[in-house]
């Protein structure tokens, strides 16, 4: 009777608590929406800008764009004195230089685009007169010379060029090479180590013994520590103690200028460590939901212990690590702060070239020009996050496509 008195009153609260569910849903892809709308405003809009010299006027009429290397070179040579001329083919003697590569030193040592104001694109659905009206406002002297252009900041040349102190041609290769070698060190460390450390708690492991309780609850723990303090551990094992291995001095291999140790290999193995905890945790739920009738038909067949675990449990245990290895990725492709304590820089040209190479990433790209106070590097920090985003979605799709693989397979 009790029961049925109180039926109604329980449907009751479940209706509620499932539209506090939904709202929360809600307010989340509402927040996730705002969030890239806010992303894409500014990663298009129009720029106000001037210039030291027309490029019109450098070729007769005839756009750079279409200039061979000899033409581009001679623009160069008539252009710029002897000394800069030097200094600009000192590090990489002239035959190497191709075509984009020299278009970029006109753009930079002779037509000398500066950036005066850009907005965003909602602000863009004003006329150029209007937007000339609020430049000159701020920079009345250099509002009746400025060109106006409607720019789209992320493109082709945006995601292929190197990093640069000027903001027209800087770009984010090199940035997205080394959060692909780092993704690529970390994973070679924390998936192997993480995989074999689940399989060993979980199988072999004697959940009675205090050493193995310890274990366990410092692995929980650890997936809760901040980053920073991973930082400041990959600092002290991997900068300052293996600083010969790390850097490659120890091999007689490795970049002169990385030799305290700051190299991509320190922040892999950095970043490895701070989602080895993800991993190994999400290792374990992944194995111990595989159905212990599993095991005992292996072992019924007569398949030692470890081949039950390799030809039955990680076979079946396989999507679910999987989903917690996208999880560490994710993680560890957005993080910042232990990048910056290892020693990640924040400008530079050259593209890693191998473990002990130093580096950047896309993340650290991002903050160093959002710390920036000139508008155009937040138009710059805005189309960085889009190739952010995809270069993660991708990365993730592709691991979601193997764990939907396996699942169908076992």
């Amino acid at each position: 009777m009790q029961f049925i008195t109180n039926l109604p009153l329980r449907h009751r609260i479940g209706k509620i608590w499932v539209l506090i569910f939904q709202l929360a849903m809600v307010i989340g892809i509402a927040a996730l929406a705002a969030l890239m709308i806010n992303i894409v405003n500014d990663s298009i809009g129009y720029m106000a800008y001037t210039v030291k010299e027309d490029p019109m006027t450098l070729a007769d009429g005839k756009p750079l764009e279409t200039l061979t290397s000899e033409e581009l070179n001679q623009i160069l040579v008539e252009n710029t004195t002897a000394n800069r001329y030097k200094t600009i083919f000192k590090e990489k003697p002239l035959e190497e230089w191709t075509q984009p590569d020299l278009l970029e030193a006109v753009f930079r040592d002779v037509v000398k685009p500066t950036v005066l104001k850009t907005w965003s694109f909602t602000e863009s659905f004003k006329d150029v007169e209007q937007l000339r009206e609020e430049l000159a406002e701020t920079k009345p002297k250099e509002a009746p010379n400025a060109s106006f252009e409607y720019k789209r900041w992320i493109s082709t040349r945006f995601l292929s060029s190197s990093q640069n102190s000027d903001p027209l041609l800087a770009g984010l290769r090199t940035a997205i090479l080394g959060s692909l070698w780092i993704i690529g060190i970390t994973m070679l460390f924390a998936i192997p180590i993480g995989i074999g450390a689940a399989i060993y708690l979980e199988e072999f492991a004697n959940q009675e013994l205090w050493i193995n309780k310890i274990i366990q609850t410092n692995i929980n723990n650890l997936a809760a520590v901040p980053s920073l303090s991973y930082g400041m551990l990959g600092l002290t094992i991997f900068v300052r103690w293996l600083g010969p291995i790390t850097s490659g001095a120890a091999f007689g291999y490795g970049d002169p200028n990385a030799i305290n140790g700051r190299t991509i290999f320190a922040g892999g193995l950095t970043l490895g460590l701070l989602v080895l905890p993800i991993v190994i945790i999400n290792s374990q739920e992944a194995i111990r939901s595989v159905p212990d009738s599993l095991r005992q038909a292996g072992y019924g067949l007569g398949a030692t212990k470890l081949q039950t675990i390799w030809a039955h449990v990680l076979p079946n245990a396989i999507p679910g690590i999987l989903t917690g290895t996208i999880l560490a990725v994710s993680r560890a492709f957005g993080e910042t702060a232990p990048l910056i304590v290892v020693g990640v820089s924040t400008f530079i040209t050259v593209d890693p070239s191998n473990f002990f190479s130093q580096f950047t990433s896309l993340p650290a790209q991002i903050y160093q020009w959002t710390a920036k106070p000139q508008d155009v590097w937040r138009n710059l920090a805005a189309a960085a996050i889009i190739a952010l985003m995809v270069l993660l979605l991708a990365l993730n799709a592709l691991a979601i496509f193997l764990r939907n693989k396996y699942a169908k397979k076992y």
